[in-house]
């Protein structure tokens, strides 16, 4: 038995965010619907006739399909969380769970048409043999908003919409008490969660929409010496740092985010940019979509 990030048996369990991608969990597609998940999804079903959209199931089928395909062709093993009829947004594997180097935590959702997504979410955990370290309890708290930068190091965001104050303080506690850092942030509630702003690349590195972020916070990230590829307000609002980071300068982004995409190249990145506007549309990109299960060590 090889052994994971914190001693897990089989080498599940992740403490960073950089390192090579091994296994991934991702939702099936087959039951989405757009529902008003969040101010990025309601603006879009308020300006449906503007944007000329309309859901399409099989082209969502078929997009989510291409992301898995790309997951596949560099070497990462894709997981999945069963599909639900009653849970058409379980999609967002990223919001049910977050991976540790102890096991899952479990997330509680505050948004009405996924507050049973903990049931296929641990699930999951459980049938894999995975163990599970902890459920969040004291409020709601996702995923989405447990943002690892390093190892020992961790951003735990809060809108209050979705995450709320108290998840995020006791999810601090409880990494604190395993020797790491955790800065809990409170965020603009339309950016739905942290990793919206902040997502890991490389090492040192962070796509991030500084103009979102407070003073402090930018402070916290410059004094562990991560550099920064900034993201602009209006491209952050449209899932714009919501990439994932494979490793080995390698990114899955969105196609929508054409600068992001041309500036990763020119320093070096291979970019892989599907378009997911089924799922942008519906409130969410590539990292939303995704939960990392094991990483390799950076």
């Amino acid at each position: 038995m090889t052994q994971g990030n914190g001693g897990l048996s089989d080498g599940w369990g992740v403490d960073n965010a950089t390192g090579v991608l091994r296994d991934v969990l991702l939702g099936k597609p087959d039951n989405f619907e757009w529902r008003p998940l969040s101010p990025i999804a309601k603006r879009t079903f308020r300006n449906l006739e503007r944007l000329g959209v309309r859901y399409d199931q099989q082209l969502a089928m078929r997009q989510h399909r291409e992301m898995v395909d790309i997951y596949e062709a560099n070497g990462v093993r894709p997981h999945f969380l069963e599909a639900d009829e009653g849970l058409p947004c379980s999609v967002f594997a990223r919001d049910s769970s977050a991976m540790t180097p102890w096991g899952a935590l479990i997330a509680s959702i505050q948004t009405p048409y996924r507050r049973r997504d903990y049931s296929v979410a641990s699930s999951f955990y459980r049938d894999a043999g995975i163990p599970i370290w902890k459920w969040a309890t004291a409020g709601h708290f996702e995923g989405g908003d447990f943002d690892i930068v390093e190892p020992g190091a961790v951003l735990l965001g809060y809108g209050d919409e979705r995450s709320e104050e108290a998840g995020a303080e006791q999810v601090a506690k409880w990494l604190e008490a395993e020797g790491w850092e955790a800065l809990v942030v409170p965020i603009p509630a339309h950016f739905v969660h942290m990793d919206a702003l902040v997502v890991m690349i490389a090492p040192k590195l962070a796509v991030i929409c500084v103009d979102a972020l407070e003073d402090y916070v930018i402070d916290w990230l410059k004094g562990r010496g991560i550099e920064f590829v900034e993201v602009g307000y209006r491209e952050c609002i449209r899932l714009g740092c919501n990439v994932v980071a494979l490793g080995d300068e390698r990114v899955l982004s969105l196609a929508s985010n054409t600068k992001l995409n041309e500036h990763l190249k020119a320093m070096g990145f291979e970019v892989f940019a599907p378009d997911m506007s089924m799922f942008t549309h519906g409130g969410g990109g590539v990292h939303c979509l995704s939960q990392e299960l094991k990483r390799d060590p950076v």
